[in-house]
């Protein structure tokens, strides 16, 4: 056996791992590289030239920062809400012994493991039937996105709940802590990273979605719809700037958290 079959049976998961990422992040890398392209026709895929021009002035196709203000501001209160119903959700679940806990507990999964068409087309015939068909838009799409979200919340914020410690809490309460003491000085910090982790996916689904609001948006023009009546037409290179952008974004966050929760763990050592 020669040296690298050797090197490759001894690190083969690390290579596999490798390989797995360079395919997951290929796709970015091209995004990123189409944002400084500049095409020799509006029909072209291909890298034709380099240029700053497309992050200079990433508001130049018509109706492209309307779109991306809107997802923002969708995401954004989606987010609020859905975080702050799903944690109150999530405490009482884990928390509490109440008539018809198991079937709530199923039927937070439900809206996770139907398809998005289903939800989509479902929400549509609520809102129709509810006399809202003539006035779809930002307010469907934010109550279409604040169902769907809230149930990852849960989820999210349960896992965290069941795998804190309750005695901390009851340590708290033996050094004379009220309930809300308790609650805000030891309870909320623990339960915060899985909060804040819940707050972030619910993000990235909103200004993600496309099946859904675009069943629900009537002639509201979401990022995700944008790119989509773009791709019928010419895909502007300002679009691979905004997506670049989100993903630069998402990754100073991760990076944040990361150094944040080292410098704790290095005080706390």
């Amino acid at each position: 056996m020669t040296r690298v079959g050797r090197f490759i049976g001894r690190h083969f998961v690390m290579v596999l791992g490798l390989v797995v990422l360079l395919y997951l992040f290929a796709p970015i890398v091209v995004v990123m590289l189409m944002s400084f392209n500049q095409p020799k026709s509006r029909l072209s895929y291909t890298f034709d030239g380099f240029t700053w021009d497309n992050w200079l002035h990433p508001c130049q196709p018509y109706g492209l920062c309307d779109a991306v203000s809107t997802s923002l501001r969708i995401g954004l209160l989606a987010t609020v809400v859905a975080t702050a119903l799903g944690t109150l959700m999530a405490f009482a679940m884990v928390r509490h012994r109440f008539r018809g806990r198991s079937a709530t507990n199923l039927f937070i999964f439900l809206p996770m493991a139907s398809p998005e068409i289903v939800l989509g087309s479902s929400l549509l015939a609520l809102f129709v039937s509810s006399g809202f068909g003539g006035k779809l838009g930002f307010w469907t799409i934010l109550i279409a996105h604040v169902m769907f979200c809230l149930s990852f919340v849960v989820v999210t914020v349960k896992a965290r709940l069941a795998g804190m410690d309750g005695r901390l809490e009851q340590a708290a309460m033996d050094l004379y802590a009220n309930e809300w003491q308790t609650f805000w000085r030891v309870t909320f910090p623990l339960v915060f990273p899985g909060i804040m982790a819940a707050a972030l996916l619910s993000f990235s689904l909103s200004f993600d979605d496309f099946i859904i609001t675009n069943l629900n948006a009537g002639t509201t023009v979401t990022f995700p719809m944008y790119v989509w009546g773009s791709a019928q037409r010419d895909i502007p290179p300002q679009i691979n700037v905004i997506g670049t952008a989100m993903f630069l974004l998402a990754l100073v966050f991760v990076l944040a958290g990361e150094l944040t929760r080292r410098r704790r763990t290095r005080s706390a050592r």
